[in-house]
């Protein structure tokens, strides 16, 4: 393995504990393992995202100047959904 950089970090109580049970559980051999595997995961997903913060503040933005959203309720979401199924079954 490479160069090891150590750092110390603070945690709240309920993450400790999550870490600390990990750990006895056996599913990590150690504390630092937890760690590293959940920073691991954190890099690959913010790799694959691939958004820069400057694209991040840029689309922010882009959504605050679109004006304010609409909202659909969960009854007008299906009510939409039951009658695309109506006009479906009626064009075939």
């Amino acid at each position: 393995m490479g160069h090891m950089d150590k750092r110390s970090v603070t945690l709240s109580e309920e993450l400790a504990q999550t870490i600390d049970e990990a750990v006895a559980t056996g599913e990590y051999a150690s504390s630092s393992d937890v760690i590293s595997d959940a920073l691991r995961q954190w890099k690959e997903r913010r790799d694959l995202n691939g958004y820069s913060v400057e694209e991040l503040r840029r689309l922010v933005q882009e959504g605050i100047d679109s004006g304010p959203g609409q909202f659909v309720s969960m009854d007008e979401i299906i009510a939409e959904a039951h009658r695309r199924a109506e006009h479906a079954k009626k064009a075939s």
